[in-house]
């Protein structure tokens, strides 16, 4: 498979319904692999790991509300948890499956966390990508200082360029690996480029960012499948310390770190997707 399928699955509110755009890799009949994206990407950012998995797994790639091919939120309120858990939900009902691995960036991973520590969650594996039940503070604040304020462009080029100065914590990539992450975050829409996502995202992150975040020490206590962690070596989100930590309680995971890599690892390069590859084909914890 070269191009993914689209889809898009109808989810509930309380301010009514909306529909979460998602990919679609490799046999219908395959075990799932679930990829979830970070604050204000899309679904569209695993298309290589996708790609190179789609011979052996399902491979699925949503959008969260507010993001990408997905319809924005009625209310800001509902760019919170509880409402990323139950699009989710939907999504895995509609899959019609019992179990999947889960493999969430960021924000993707700590709905993961959330949904792994439930009673009879349906993940069967959880890979979180430098994430962990507690985040440095300063590095939730530069993202949140990057987002927002509804930035427009005269050219996509203009676009790419203002996104690179601002995701510089990727790590290093190639030019044609750059351009390959802003094809479907730099858009055009009424006649100008923008970014993908819901401006008002910023406005719930702002909200939350009030009072100190809490630890979700216990949330991660509570999760019983297989855990993995992947950290950037140069995280300013996912500390050595409490990746570490993650090691030793709860699920016990197991760790990878790639060196010169802030956050988050894009699973563009070779060598992250073969340390995916290795998780799921069952050749590494």
């Amino acid at each position: 498979m070269t191009e993914p399928l689209q889809r898009h699955v109808q989810c509930v509110s309380p301010r009514g319904l909306h529909r979460i755009g998602y990919t679609e890799w490799g046999p219908r009949d395959a075990p799932v692999v679930l990829c979830v994206h970070g604050l204000t990407r899309n679904g569209r950012d695993f298309d290589p790991l996708a790609k190179a998995l789609s011979d052996r797994y399902r491979v699925v790639c949503p959008d969260m509300i507010g993001r990408g091919t997905s319809d924005r939120a009625a209310d800001t309120q509902l760019y919170a948890m509880p409402q990323y858990l139950s699009d989710c939900v939907t999504l895995i009902a509609r899959l019609d499956v019992a179990q999947v691995t889960w493999l969430g960036t960021s924000m993707g991973g700590m709905i993961g966390m959330l949904m792994a520590a439930l009673p009879e969650a349906p993940i069967a594996r959880l890979i979180l990508n430098d994430i962990g039940p507690e985040i440095d503070e300063r590095g939730l604040r530069r993202i949140g200082s990057n987002i927002g304020g509804d930035p427009h462009f005269a050219t996509f080029e203009e676009g790419e360029r203002a996104l690179r100065q601002t995701t510089v914590e990727f790590g290093p990539h190639t030019d044609a690996q750059f351009r390959f992450l802003s094809r479907h975050y730099v858009i055009r829409h009424e006649g100008r480029w923008q970014y993908h996502y819901d401006p008002e995202i910023a406005r719930a992150l702002a909200g939350a960012l009030t009072t100190p975040l809490p630890a979700l020490w216990n949330v991660y206590d509570a999760i019983r499948c297989p855990t993995h962690v992947i950290r950037g070596g140069d995280s300013d989100l996912l500390s050595v310390d409490v990746a570490r930590q993650m090691t030793q309680r709860g699920p016990r995971a197991s760790l990878t770190e790639f060196p010169g890599v802030g956050h988050a690892p894009t699973f563009i390069a070779d060598a992250q997707i073969a340390v995916v590859a290795a998780l799921l084909d069952g050749t590494s914890r």
